[in-house]
């Protein structure tokens, strides 16, 4: 067992950022992250993604993001980014190492994974939002003929046959997809099927969505403010075109919500009926911890750090249980939360956290641990 500082589980974006605060703290810590290489998980994307966010609003701590700035980066911008990110600040990431369950013994949390055992008095999740891809339930009693994709597994339209193709979700990533679809002139007919969703322009009198929020302090409103609660029960929001726009642009077919399938057949909200060649489900995510094993102790610090829904009871990603946090979740603390501008600001909060419990548990620090956390 190899006993550290602490572990950082997931090392997407905000797994970096917070690698980037331990290791300025000199720390002895691991990132640990189940992909075969640093930015997997965004190189693996549909190929035509780009951010919605521009350049100057993509920063991690300590490092701009690259590249004009009212550009939008490409997916793989990202990954290289993020590759360049850790190699920068010498994060000890460990690759293809995936976490199997973890547990609370001796005021540590003892995390078991497939190359091997590691324990530390602080863990902070950042394995982000979108871990477990949901679809609906009804979808099972499609024909085994119908091509289902999630929208985490489309990269292309030459995966898709040519034919009527169902895309369901009228949310970015929905839209993002019926568009590629749409233009890539593969003898698909692309339907959309919407549902709660709002409209923004992606430029408002001559000036970026962005810009504004940033001007007005959007990204500033806390979470847990009235407007910060309302905001959150609000509806997806596509930024750019709206989907009257869209479909007329690309030719798109506007479909309300799917309701169920019937015969084979999806059925809409509006009743109608209708058969495709393929469907991609851009249905979202939902949470998946099922790896955190609570004792059935009743003084067990893992006892209900987890909700109904499986997702982690925190305030400001920190939990009840003493050491553990959550790093890079949407609404975390505020709108961007998630996103790679806006993780780093959580980072900090959650530093100062963690600085506090680690001087009153197991405090290490100088050289010796610079050192060490260099070893993995």
């Amino acid at each position: 067992m190899h006993t550290l500082d602490a572990l950082v589980i997931g090392g997407g974006q905000a797994g970096l950022a917070m690698g980037y605060h331990l290791a300025r703290r000199g720390r002895r810590f691991l990132v640990l992250d189940a992909g075969p290489s640093v930015g997997h998980r965004w190189r693996t994307r549909w190929d035509s993604l780009r951010l919605l966010t521009p350049c100057p609003y993509n920063d991690l701590p300590g490092m701009p993001f690259p590249g004009p700035a009212w550009s939008f980066p490409t997916k793989d911008d990202v990954a290289d980014y993020l590759q360049r990110y850790a190699a920068r600040f010498e994060l000890p990431v460990r690759c293809d190492c995936r976490v199997t369950s973890m547990h609370h013994a001796d005021r540590r949390y003892v995390v078991h994974t497939t190359t091997g055992t590691f324990a530390a008095p602080v863990v902070v999740v950042a394995t982000g939002p979108y871990q477990a891809p949901h679809i609906p339930a009804f979808a099972r009693q499609l024909d085994p003929g119908t091509l289902q994709l999630h929208s985490r597994d489309y990269q292309r339209p030459a995966q898709l046959p040519a034919g009527d193709v169902l895309v369901v979700g009228g949310g970015n990533s929905g839209v993002g997809i019926a568009e590629d679809l749409a233009r890539a002139g593969l003898g698909h007919r692309v339907h959309l099927a919407l549902g709660r969703t709002a409209h923004s322009p992606r430029r408002v009198l001559g000036r970026d969505l962005f810009w504004w929020a940033r001007r007005l302090g959007v990204h500033h409103i806390p979470a847990r403010s009235a407007l910060g609660r309302r905001m959150q029960r609000g509806p997806d929001e596509i930024i750019g075109r709206s989907h009257a726009e869209l479909a007329a642009a690309h030719g798109l077919v506007l479909r309300p919500r799917v309701a169920s399938v019937h015969d084979d057949r999806v059925g809409f909200a509006d009743g109608q009926r209708q058969r495709f060649a393929a469907i991609v489900w851009a249905t979202g995510y939902r949470p998946r911890y099922d790896w955190i094993h609570p004792s059935p102790r009743p003084d067990d610090p893992l006892a209900g750090v987890l909700d109904e829904h499986g997702a982690p009871r925190h305030r400001g990603g920190i939990t009840a249980a003493p050491g553990l946090y959550v790093l890079g979740l949407r609404w975390q603390r505020h709108i961007d939360s998630s996103l790679l501008g806006g993780v780093g600001r959580d980072a900090a909060h959650l530093d100062v956290a963690i600085e506090r419990h680690l001087d009153g548990v197991a405090p290490s620090r100088g050289w010796a641990s610079l050192l060490l956390q260099r070893t993995p």
